[in-house]
């Protein structure tokens, strides 16, 4: 069975739950999951875990995440971006680029947003977006977010193009929108291209079909899922402890703090997590062999 994760270039008009299904008949395999979904509409970047990886997809959806968004100003959709039906509109306004630049700097930071109705969000049981297509509509509670980047790359009247920085759970949909409001007009997201997730890059994805061609070359290791935490080298002995479940004491370890468990002959663990003063397994997914 193959462990591992690919970064798979997810194309516009297919959703994140198409490309995990079109995967696993792929790889004739059930143990697959993606790591933050993406709107049906856009493209780009879709880490999807497979085998001993998807112990790790929490933490590939906390990364931030990087995208370029079109905005179409003059109206404003059921969904957020160019697939819904308008139901509202405004003049488009003409802009001063100072005036662009100093609202896009007031979204930077810390902030919240409300989720959009049509979203993947659990509500009661129910899909968002489901409660949506049936024309019902509930109250959301505001998310914190943040806001790295918030970058105008063109400007052209009707349309502006932006590159984001955020923080999980921001939706561009909602931002187009907030931007547009407070400029003096509706907007849409138009257009949204995923850059980057992490260490998950345009650079280094591939298509499904790339993919069904020579999974081995597309396929990363699973350890690039936890390559961000601080490395603890322990002796093969101390590790098997560990991945078994028996708390162990080291020294030099920082309370409350995830490592990853490496042994000095270069076998990776896991994660493991240090708390009193001892040294715990939290998801281990390789066991050293004993020690004779």
């Amino acid at each position: 069975m193959l462990d591992g994760i690919y970064n798979v270039l997810k194309p516009p008009a297919m959703t994140s739950h198409d490309v995990v299904a079109t995967l696993r008949k792929i790889l004739n395999m059930k143990k697959i999951g993606h790591s933050g979904t993406l709107d049906p509409m856009a493209a780009g970047v879709l880490p999807v875990f497979v085998g001993k990886a998807t112990k790790f997809l929490e933490y590939a959806v906390a990364e931030s995440k990087t995208y370029r968004a079109e905005i179409t100003f003059g109206m404003k959709t059921s969904t957020g971006d160019a697939e819904g039906d308008v139901i509202a509109t405004s003049p488009v306004k003409k802009l001063e680029k100072e005036t662009i630049l100093k609202c896009l700097q007031s979204f930077l930071g810390a902030t919240q947003q409300i989720p959009p109705m049509y979203s993947a969000i659990n509500y009661k049981g129910q899909k968002l977006y489901k409660l949506a297509r049936k024309g019902i509509e509930v109250e959301r509670q505001p998310r914190n977010i943040f806001i790295y980047k918030l970058d105008l790359l063109d400007y052209a009247g009707a349309t502006m193009l932006v590159d984001v920085v955020c923080s999980k759970g921001t939706f561009i949909r909602t931002l187009a929108e907030d931007i547009a409001g407070r400029l003096g007009m509706e907007g849409t997201m138009s257009f949204l291209l995923r850059r980057q997730v992490g260490r998950f890059t345009l650079d280094n994805a591939h298509t499904l079909e790339e993919i069904a061609a020579d999974q081995a070359s597309c396929i990363l290791p699973w350890e690039t899922a936890i390559m961000d935490f601080p490395v603890l080298t322990v002796n093969p002995l101390q590790g098997r402890r560990i991945a078994q479940g028996v708390p162990t004491t080291l020294q030099n370890i920082t309370e409350g703090t995830l490592y990853k468990l490496v042994t000095t002959d270069g076998l990776v663990l896991g994660l493991a997590l240090a708390k009193d003063g001892k040294v715990r397994g939290h998801k281990i997914v390789n066991i050293p062999q004993e020690v004779e």
